[in-house]
């Protein structure tokens, strides 16, 4: 089984881990009734996507 000869130094290691942080979700307004909503997202609020009327509006 393969060893490693030298220990990996700090700088190597968060070379390496330089992407895995997380990103903040992308957030856009709805144009019908003004919430926040994902992008490409029916509104979860109103029930509208486009501009069209997609699900039944909640009360």
């Amino acid at each position: 089984m393969a060893v490693p000869k030298k220990k990996t130094s700090k700088a190597r290691r968060n070379k390496r881990r330089s992407h895995d942080a997380l990103s903040i979700p992308a957030i856009s307004v709805c144009s019908k009734c003004g919430e926040p909503s994902r992008p490409h997202h029916v509104c979860e609020n109103c029930g509208s996507y486009n501009g069209r009327q997609i699900k039944e509006h909640k009360e």
